[in-house]
């Protein structure tokens, strides 16, 4: 008999409503479990309260605490100093220090896909 595998946990930071919706469900769609935040600091407040997540999808450029800042201090919490983060930008063609790659906005689905399986260490 097989026992049950536990859902990978990814947190979608993205301000953008349409962007953050149609991530959480391409991601559910692929057996992960999704919490979404609009910006760093409900990011931050999610982390409290959800598992370790496998990775962490980051926009750079939204309201209240940007992603720079949101990713400058989860490297503060022991914790989530070795959760994957993946930058999702617009605006840069280099991931940032702290993060483990970039994805530039629009993406195509099978390389976020692709970088959602590797970073979170599921084997096909």
């Amino acid at each position: 008999m097989a026992t049950a595998v536990p859902r990978r946990s990814v947190l979608v930071v993205e301000d953008d409503e349409d962007i953050r919706a149609a991530i959480a469900e391409i991601l559910e769609g692929e057996g992960y479990e999704v919490t979404i935040a609009a910006n760093g600091s409900e990011a931050l407040d999610e982390l409290q309260h959800m598992p370790r997540p496998c990775l962490i999808l980051l926009d750079l450029m939204m309201p209240v605490m940007n992603g720079h800042e949101f990713l400058a201090r989860l490297r503060e919490v022991p914790r989530m100093q070795a959760v994957p983060v993946l930058v999702l930008t617009a605006v840069s063609t280099e991931a940032p220090p702290g993060a483990r790659g970039l994805l530039r906005k629009p993406f195509i689905v099978e390389e976020l896909l692709d970088a959602v399986q590797t970073l979170c260490g599921v084997t096909a």
